[in-house]
């Protein structure tokens, strides 16, 4: 694993990244996962795609060995998981007991909780959920807000339904002034350019929120770069037959004239296997920010 840029004492470092629930030798890999985090040390993450089940919590098993806060938002429908796991070799009775969701790290504590559910639409309701957290870091609290959008590609509709629900919940923990700008992370399950995109961000069409508007960290990115988080070259991306995607963002609120909160640099990490062991079938993305 190659040496990350080191972490600037001034910055604000966010990250998301979906860890690949319960799947392949999920042991190792969330080793992998941790030595990911170690290097990176992010000052707030969100996961999507954590496991759990009545003994432990992959989310709270990292917060524990990162020293980091955690906060734990469970899918209220999480059967299809679970069929899931079944059809990767899991005994049924064991599968069942498995809780599937989103989380967020913090170096700092929270200051407030809140849990939207999303529209399910589809042939399913696959039970999503966006977690919103209020961080209290050093200089003003930080709404920080990670989600996991529908995977089908034939589902736009269902995510673009979605995204009204996610977008004013992300607003609502706002207050310009008091705040960091706020920040969006999340497997959206769709690409940069799709409708349900260009509505979350609200500035190449009108978003749900009057007046709010949300830039894509990647924007800062090396001209060129795709920043693919769903990558043929990953094996685990390979086997689906799918073209590699930039499907997980960051999504940040626009800064004051101080400049407080804006992009300074964003990354994909996660991008290689850690000695020999892909730690999940996407990539991670980290940005810096203005403290």
């Amino acid at each position: 694993m190659s040496t990350p840029p080191e972490h600037p004492a001034t910055a604000l470092r966010v990250m998301t990244w979906n860890v690949w629930w319960r799947f392949g030798d999920w042991r190792t890999r969330r080793e992998s996962i941790l030595a990911v985090l170690e290097q990176e040390r992010p000052d707030v993450l969100g996961l999507q795609e954590v496991w759990a089940d009545a003994d432990e919590n992959l989310a709270h098993w990292l917060g524990e060995r990162l020293g980091m806060h955690v906060a734990w938002s469970p899918s209220p429908a999480p059967e299809r998981w679970r069929r899931r796991l079944v059809w990767n070799g899991e005994d049924p009775e064991r599968a069942d007991t498995f809780q599937f969701g989103n989380a967020v790290l913090s170096r700092y504590p929270f200051l407030a909780e809140d849990v939207a559910e999303l529209p399910g639409g589809g042939h399913e309701d696959e039970g999503r959920t966006a977690l919103r957290v209020l961080v209290d870091t050093p200089r003003r609290p930080l709404p920080f807000t990670t989600t996991h959008l529908n995977s089908s590609p034939a589902e736009s509709a269902v995510r673009l339904a979605q995204v009204h629900v996610l977008v004013p919940f992300v607003a609502e923990g706002f207050r310009r002034g008091e705040h960091y700008p706020p920040v969006l992370t999340g497997d959206f399950n769709a690409v940069a350019e799709s409708d349900e995109l260009r509505l979350a961000a609200g500035y190449l069409t009108p978003g749900p929120v009057p007046g709010f508007v949300l830039v894509d960290a990647w924007r800062f990115a090396e001209a060129g770069d795709p920043g693919f988080t769903w990558d043929r070259r990953n094996p685990f991306v390979a086997r689906v037959h799918q073209p590699s995607a930039r499907i997980d963002h960051v999504l940040v609120g626009l800064s004051p004239f101080t400049g407080e909160g804006s992009v300074r640099t964003v990354r994909l990490v996660a991008t290689e296997p850690v000695d020999g062991v892909w730690a999940s079938d996407h990539a991670a993305v980290v940005v810096d920010l203005e403290p």
